[in-house]
This record gives C-alpha cells, structure tokens and sequence, in this order.
C-alpha cells in the first residue's frame, strides 16, 4: 500500500512562509503530568492569553481527540501508544501549517514521549511538566477518576496501579499544587513567548 503513496510536501509552501504571514515561530508545547495536575485547565488559560496577544494556537487534548481522530481506540497500552502516534502526527502537521500547538496529556513514559518528539521534531517540541503530588491531584479528583481507581473500577490508572515517569528534566517545570492557576498560565506564557516570538529581519 505504501509504495502507492507520493508525498507532495515539496510542492507545499514551506513552513517559513506560513509563520511569516503569521509574525509567529510554530511550536508545540507538551504540558505531562498526572491526571488533574492542572494540564487542561493551565494549557486553556494559555491558549486565551496567547489569543489575546495575536498569535494563533490549538489546545489539543484527551476530550477533542478520543472523540474524534482517536475515537476507535481503547486504554490499552498498544492503544495508548498509537493514540500518542497520531497526536504527534497531527501537531506535525499543524506546526508546518505556522499554527502553535498546546498539548495536555498524561503521556506517562519518558519512552511515548521520546517518540512524539521524534515525531514532531525536536526543535518544535517543548516538554511541559505540570507537576503536582498525587495527594493534591487525588484531593481534587474532579472528575473522580483516582476514586474509582482506589475502588479497582479503573485498571492501569496512571499513579495508582500504572507508573508515572517523570521528565529529567523537562524544558520547564510548574507546581501547580504550590501556585495558583493564574501565577501557572503566567510562567508557561513567559517561558512560550521566548519560543514563538518571530524574529523580525
């Protein structure tokens, strides 16, 4: 099948060209970190600062792609790998298209995420840690997931029955069981602002 396909990305305007229409440096962010550490919720408040500011991003995560591209898959770890696989593949894509890409997802394995760097190429990809305890992160439980995992209803939940492998070091850390969300969003908007920034010739 394969050797049926041509790519065409040669006769595509380049990436350069679409970031000079948009005066921005296409990136992708990878914000990791234990489910409710705040990923979602500090990758949204990102994405509306950045709006503000003029640039054009897209928050990817679990809700908008195991509803759609990645809809057909399970939790199992074959699974959770390929729906890492296309993530990546898509955030490629976006980033050629100039767009900047916010991601938030667990992507426990330092292994999962070696791949979606390789992937998206690793003078895109930024690795986020969205660092908060497991004991802050099961207070919260928002969507009381880490309660079924205590009660054996949710197999394989990552920091419970499923390891977590934390970067070392990542491009940049924030505790988000030591700040608040507001003082989260502004340290990743400093730290992304020094990536995006176009320089101007």
């Amino acid at each position: 099948m394969t050797e049926n396909i041509y790519p065409v990305f040669d006769q595509l305007l380049d990436r350069s060209a679409r970031e000079e229409l948009l005066e921005q440096k296409a990136c992708c962010f990878w914000l990791t970190g234990l489910s409710g550490s705040g990923k979602t919720t500090v990758a949204k408040g990102l994405e509306k600062r950045l709006h503000q500011m003029g640039y054009l991003c897209m928050v990817l995560d679990g809700d908008n792609i195991r509803t759609g591209i990645s809809k057909n898959l399970t939790f199992s770890a074959e699974d959770r790998t390929e729906n890492i696989r296309r993530i990546a593949e898509v955030n490629r894509l976006m980033n050629d298209g100039g767009i900047i890409t916010i991601n938030s997802f667990v992507s426990p394995t330092k292994a999962i995420r070696s791949m979606a760097k390789e992937i998206i190429g690793p003078d895109s990809f930024n690795e986020v840690f969205i660092n908060a305890s497991l004991e802050a992160c099961e207070e919260r439980d928002v969507k009381g997931l880490y309660k079924k995992a205590r009660a054996g209803e949710i197999k394989n939940f990552t920091g419970i029955d499923a390891p977590f492998e934390a970067p070392d070091p990542a491009d940049l850390e924030v505790r988000t069981d030591q700040q608040t969300i507001e003082e989260s969003v502004e340290d990743l908007l400093h730290f992304v602002l020094t990536r995006i920034k176009k320089s101007v010739s």
